[in-house]
């Protein structure tokens, strides 16, 4: 066994946290940032102001007139570039995020649609748009303490703070700005976007529970109630896992999830099916399944592959013909594959403070997940001999990493890949070449 298949340890064992609607709707919003960050930088324009008046007071008080005139050549100075800073920021506002635009439709035509949520909620983006939007109204109401009268005996605004206020948030802009340049031009790369989709699935893997003892999910016995969903249509994003343990709990039962993380809910289907007793009351379960309109990554385990196989059979279309791609998106599904290779899939059990097992999950299988990485990637890879290659390492790899048990779905793709190729090949030396397996495809 080689050494990077010896060095992959436990994942960590942590019950997954609820997921707020409220954060996922404020995460998938442009508008909260910009007036969240808009109304703080009024706060801190009225703190501003106060600090410039009261240091007008103070050198007036002391008789200091010479230090005051330094002061109101100064703000009238500053005023030029204030003036300008609040003329440039709108069209530079614009400007800037017009590439947003036209990055998340590139994004959406070349790899996936489900990637666009990469764009959406990057803070980057986010905290940029914010900030450029700040420093707009600072300027603008900069411009509102400037006061006419230049003389230092009877002036009554000097805006020194503000002014140095202003010039600190326009070169917070600029950092921002070659910040925000650099994230969307890396969104914009297909090997990036691979690799956050990676990371986002290795972060739901190591959030799955494992059982302390190593077994599966206990026998529940027959079902003794239903829970049907009564709210609206739409994907299941999130079970609250930690209040679903506390009512079974406290009404003695066990509950089973019916549908996996990623499925869509029609209003009156079962939802949860209840083994030992009566179902609990309807307001005991009241925010305990978050519906949406799209799936996420949180406890989402199949939703990493989801995205990957999308890209790869988006390279491979006939309008895009982009066989590398494809690759690099099954490096990353071998890699998905292989940290999942040995953990127990099918269903999750969640277990109170006592040990009882309370809620028990269902998760995708091997199988489901194999099919779910190669299937559509193997149909439409048998005229690209670089696909195929890469397709038979990654599953030669996964068949020396798994146990004995899960080695089926594996094989059953190897076999029908070999047989596609062997009908789709024109040559005994086409077939060949497409059917030696090889990590970088072609090189």
């Amino acid at each position: 066994m080689s050494d990077w298949m010896v060095t992959q340890g436990p994942l960590p064992r942590r019950r997954p946290r609820a997921l707020s609607p409220l954060r996922e709707h404020l995460r998938d919003t442009f508008w909260f940032a910009p007036t969240a960050a808009m109304v703080g930088v009024f706060v801190v324009w009225l703190v501003a102001q106060e600090l410039d008046a009261a240091l007008v007071r103070s050198l007036q008080e002391d008789g200091d007139y010479g230090t005051l005139a330094d002061l109101l050549r100064f703000a009238d100075d500053a005023k030029t570039v204030v003036s300008a800073v609040g003329s440039a920021m709108m069209t530079f506002i614009g400007v800037v995020f017009s590439i947003s635009l036209v990055a998340v439709q590139m994004a959406s035509g070349q790899f996936t649609p489900r990637v666009v949520r990469l764009f959406v909620r990057s803070r980057i983006t986010k905290a940029t748009f914010a900030v450029f939007l700040a420093t707009f109204v600072l300027t603008l109401l900069v411009l509102t303490s400037y006061d006419s009268n230049a003389d230092p005996r009877t002036a009554a605004s000097v805006p020194l703070v503000q002014s140095v206020l202003t010039l600190l948030m326009v070169a917070l802009s600029l950092l921002l700005f070659v910040m925000y340049v650099n994230t969307t031009l890396r969104l914009m790369r297909v090997s990036h976007v691979i690799a956050r989709i990676a990371a986002e699935s290795f972060r739901v893997a190591a959030l799955m529970p494992v059982p302390a003892d190593g077994g599966g999910v206990p026998f529940l016995g027959p079902v003794t109630a239903w829970v049907v969903h009564d709210g609206k249509g739409g994907v299941l994003r999130d079970v609250h896992v930690a209040r679903l343990v506390r009512v079974a709990r406290g009404h003695g039962v066990v509950l089973r999830l019916v549908p996996r993380i990623g499925d869509f809910l029609v209003p009156g289907t079962p939802v949860l099916a209840v083994h030992g007793g009566a179902a609990p009351p309807r307001r005991a379960l009241r925010y305990a399944l978050s519906v949406g309109v799209e799936r996420t990554f949180h406890q989402d385990l199949a939703f990493g592959l989801r995205q990957l196989s999308d890209i790869g059979l988006r390279a491979l279309s006939p309008a895009v013909n982009d066989p590398t791609t494809a690759v690099q998106a099954l490096d990353r599904v071998v890699q998905i594959l292989a940290t999942l290779s040995r953990r127990p899939l099918d269903a999750v059990s969640h277990r109170d403070r006592r040990g009882v097992v309370r809620l028990v999950q269902p998760v995708p299988g091997w199988a489901e997940l194999v099919d779910l990485g190669f299937t559509e990637v193997r149909a439409c890879a048998t005229d690209a001999p670089q696909v195929t290659r890469r397709l038979l390492a990654g599953l030669d790899d996964l068949l020396r990493l798994v146990p004995p048990e899960r080695r089926a779905p594996l094989l059953r793709h190897r076999a029908l890949l070999r047989q596609a190729v062997e009908r789709s090949a024109p040559t005994p030396a086409d077939r060949a070449f497409a059917l030696r397996p090889d990590r970088q495809g072609i090189g």
